[in-house]
């Protein structure tokens, strides 16, 4: 937000201007911090576009896991570079385009002047900063190896990026082609069948069965249309309301893992996510329960929390992490396995990264095979389901015209 000043300097001068904030206590807070007295501060009054406009509500001014991502890599840069924290969170802020993170950069910045550190300011903003990503920043500043920790990070943040990205992706194109096969389905139904029956009526052609059956679901949609639709309406909001739930998320996550085709994959990403956070922060000299606590609380899945969550009181309790891991069937024997022998050789962090990296590969080789199966699986069950449509419609049309 734009704040219009009026202040005077040390030695009496009148100074008018400009400063861009989140808030006015932070205006005010930049200001005296250029050694000025303020007598007056306001609002600016500013005229923009809609677009500008929308830009402020919350809702668009999201931060992306893509700007942390980016945020990231040019902090470990800049600091690779020796530059000081405060002067590059300075030269960011000044070049973010995301309203909402260059507000939360600008906040960091005056609570570090006040005296806290980079990894207290950052809690303050959730929105921005995982739970994760703020234990590495403390460990970091900790150990005194704030540098190496952000490219450590910075690292971890593309690779996870990309993995859900990819993982993503491969799901979009089937998802978009199904929603469109049905969403053309019902418009015939809806529009072309009716005009279709009405023409058979008039000559009254014998009807083929498949061609009766086509036109009761075409009269079923007319008549029941709106029913329909308010039903799939209430359902989804029952569905959506549900999945907010404890229990509702819990039977999301299991669905997410368990079904079929895409369940082992989902499984293959979040042992990917997991086993890679655990050798980031293990690395980075958290202790072993609160890494499995942070990794619970970012691995993206309620299942999977539960038993990291669960794993962390067993740890505490004096069981090793394998030992805690190997009661649950969601965790590979080789994962406990592998977690086991990095444990009696003192190369835990090793063997998670290994982990790490082969269940990144069965991502991507998973992926791979979804997708060049799905496309022929899909242009065979649609390309059928086209053809029954047109033999229900041509068919009568074409006896029509040959009895003439």
């Amino acid at each position: 937000m734009l704040y219009e000043y009026t202040a005077t300097t040390l030695e009496g001068e009148l100074k008018t201007g400009s400063i861009e904030a989140s808030s006015a206590d932070i205006a005010i807070s930049a200001l005296q911090a250029r050694n000025l007295i303020i007598t007056d501060i306001k609002s600016a009054k500013q005229s923009g576009s809609i677009f500008e406009s929308l830009g402020s509500l919350k809702f668009f001014n999201k931060v992306k896991h893509k700007d942390v991502v980016i945020l990231s890599r040019q902090l470990a840069t800049l600091f690779e570079a020796k530059i000081a924290v405060m002067d590059s969170l300075r030269l960011l802020a000044g070049q973010v385009n995301n309203a909402r993170l260059k507000e939360g950069l600008t906040q960091i910045i005056e609570d570090i002047k006040g005296g806290s550190s980079l990894s207290s300011a950052m809690s303050k903003h959730p929105d921005i900063f995982s739970v994760f990503y703020i234990n590495m920043i403390k460990s970091g500043e900790e150990s005194g190896k704030l540098e190496e920790i952000f490219s450590s990070l910075s690292d971890h943040l593309e690779r996870s990026y990309e993995l859900a990205s990819k993982t993503k992706n491969a799901l979009i194109y089937p998802a978009f082609v199904v929603v469109t096969f049905f969403v053309v389905m019902i418009l015939m139904l809806t529009f072309v069948i009716p005009k279709l029956t009405s023409i058979l009526t008039e000559v009254n052609q014998k009807i083929p069965i498949y061609t009766r059956i086509l036109i009761g679901v075409s009269s079923f949609f007319r008549d029941f249309g709106v029913f329909l639709l308010g039903g799939a309406v209430a359902g989804g909001v029952f569905l959506w309301r549900y999945a907010k739930t404890e229990k509702g998320s819990m039977a999301v996550s299991r669905f997410q893992t368990s079904f079929p085709f895409v369940g082992g994959l989902y499984s293959k990403f979040y042992l990917s996510r997991m086993t890679d956070n655990m050798e980031t922060l293990l690395s980075s000299g958290v202790p072993a329960v609160r890494t499995l606590e942070i990794t619970a609380d970012v691995v993206g899945n309620k299942v999977y929390k539960k038993i990291l969550l669960t794993a962390a009181n067993d740890v505490k309790g004096g069981s090793s992490i394998s030992e805690a891991l190997s009661k649950y069937s969601e965790i590979p024997l080789m994962v406990v396995q592998m977690i086991k022998t990095g444990e009696e050789t003192g190369k835990l962090n090793f063997m998670l990264k290994t982990l790490g990296r082969f269940y990144k590969k069965e991502v991507d080789n998973a992926v791979e095979t979804l997708v060049s199966l799905i496309e022929p699986v899909m242009i065979v069950v649609l390309g059928g389901a086209v053809g029954i449509l047109l033999i229900s419609i041509l068919g009568p049309i074409y006896n029509i015209t040959s009895s003439i």
